[in-house]
């Protein structure tokens, strides 16, 4: 911390990537600025909108990159390995130009690993021309991402392990997400990394029920809304009309009571970025046994028509199973091509909706659901998702896919639920709300946990006692190092961390 009068340190937070949809990267210039009184400097792509704490803070500074144009579709065949090397170069000489020359010299360079190609080798150069401290902050591995495209034994896919591996072992200090990856890191790669789990900051929080309703007033028409002509959650006329503002999907007032409908649909909220690493099949798959399943249970046929169901659930009839609404948050290139398998769908008790909401109204949305699912399977099976985290910082239970370190997260009929297959999706769908809203013991017991979950440790207190110290301390080492002249260099990680 600065002394009175003194000049202010400084950090610069770097992202090769849209700082909107970068949340861990957020909470450290946040912590940066509010924990180690730095002036923090953010370089990354523009995009989606930071969290208003972000923008609002007068020690934090975004400056945003021009991005590589989207063309590479329509290039020629023969043209697209020239493509595929001119794109790093150019975001290489873009990136040193704001690390060099842009932003003010920051005493330590905070990276996001991936993308590792050209990031580590660019912000490693910065460090040598700015003489500052260099950290990188691994979320995962970047040649297994790039391996999911072209295969892990592709050419390319070597050269990316290489440079990622040796510029990432010439960092002055290293974070990583979970215990499985330090081990990685330091059995296979020789780097030490201190564990710096993701945990949700404040403003993950279960939501109030008056909080609840102003979300849902903000929310309906695009709730209401059906990706298809019609559905189990729609207006019943296939087009959106105006409510009355007191009445959504979830809650009415009552005079000047709200209160959550007992006939609601059970809100099922999971976030996906559309890419290969989360396999969104295995949700619908999951969704349309549900439906199945449930119709048998109750002994319908296929002649009982979706749209009297409909209408009794709209005037207020309960069934032993609630409708489900999924409403899917996230960006990313699949994305079409599901919404059009979505449309096809002829489900009479589940209805999807895909979302795209504010950094503000994105917790009040999981502090208002149900249920969350996680499809993440990680390409690396050593990272986990930090959208879990979110969920259990607003107390909501999560299902999520099975993979090697998803415990170090989820535990097991405490706070979620794992699943390897859609069959296993849907068995527990039909145990979590069998009885919803007010008889169902099993996501009760689940969200008791994950509310347990969300008053322990948060993002200040997890940075404050595994990351400030490290990254203090780089800098530190640095300035001692410029002062006393060049020596062999020693990772931060090596001391006490």
């Amino acid at each position: 911390m600065a002394r009175k009068g003194e000049k202010r340190g400084r950090a610069c937070v770097v992202v090769l990537g849209d700082i909107g949809r970068s949340p861990r990267m957020q909470y450290h210039a946040l912590s940066l600025a509010r924990q180690a009184s730095l002036e923090v400097d953010i370089v990354a792509y523009g995009g989606s909108e930071p969290h208003s704490a972000v923008l609002e803070h007068q020690s934090i500074h975004i400056h945003k990159m021009p991005q590589w144009p989207a063309f590479s579709h329509g290039v020629p065949k023969i043209l697209k390995p020239f493509v595929l090397l001119l794109k790093p170069v150019v975001q290489f000489i873009v990136l040193l130009w704001f690390l060099c020359i842009r932003i003010s010299a920051p005493d330590v360079f905070l990276v996001q690993n991936p993308p590792s190609v050209p990031t580590l080798v660019a912000v490693k150069w910065a460090s040598w021309l700015r003489k500052s401290a260099f950290i990188v902050d691994w979320h995962n591995f970047g040649y297994t991402l790039l391996a999911l495209s072209l295969g892990r034994s592709s050419r390319f896919v070597t050269i990316y392990r290489w440079v990622e591996r040796h510029f990432g072992r010439m960092a002055d200090g290293s974070l990583c997400v979970t215990r499985a990856m330090q081990h990685e890191l330091a059995q296979n790669w020789g780097i030490k990394a201190t564990i710096l789990y993701d945990q949700p900051p404040e403003f993950f929080r279960p939501a109030s029920l008056e909080e609840q309703h102003k979300l849902f007033c903000r929310l309906d028409k695009n709730l209401r809304q059906p990706l298809g002509v019609e559905d189990c959650t729609s207006t019943g006329t296939g087009e959106v009309v105006d409510k009355d503002i007191n009445e959504t999907l979830f809650t009415t007032v009552v005079g000047a009571e709200i209160t959550s409908k007992p006939n609601r649909p059970a809100l099922i909220v999971s976030s996906t970025s559309w890419t290969p690493d989360e396999d969104f099949g295995i949700l619908l798959e999951a969704a349309v046994m549900y439906d199945r399943r449930v119709a048998a249970i109750l002994n319908e046929d296929d002649s009982n028509k979706e749209e009297i169901l409909w209408k009794e659930m709209q005037s207020g009839k309960q069934y032993l199973y609630p409708r489900l609404l999924f409403v899917i948050t996230g960006k990313g290139p699949e994305k079409e091509k599901y919404e059009e398998k979505i449309r096809r769908l002829k489900l009479k008790r589940v209805a999807f909706r895909t979302a795209w909401l504010s950094a503000e109204d994105y917790p009040l949305l999981l502090g208002s659901a149900d249920l969350g699912v996680c499809l993440h399977t990680s390409s690396s099976g050593l990272d986990l998702p930090m959208k879990v985290v979110d969920m259990f910082g607003c107390g909501l239970p999560v299902c999520a896919v099975s993979y090697s370190c998803i415990k170090e997260l989820v535990q097991v009929e405490k706070n979620g639920l794992l699943f390897s297959s859609s069959s296993e999706l849907a068995d527990e769908l039909l145990m979590l709300f069998k009885g919803f809203p007010d008889d169902c013991e099993s996501l009760r017991v689940l969200r008791n946990g994950a509310l347990d979950m969300s008053s322990s440790v948060r993002w200040a207190t997890e940075w404050e006692e595994n990351a400030k110290g490290l990254i203090l301390k780089a800098s530190y080492l640095w300035k001692l190092r410029l002062i006393s002249g060049p020596r062999q260099h020693c990772s931060v990680n090596d001391g006490t961390h």
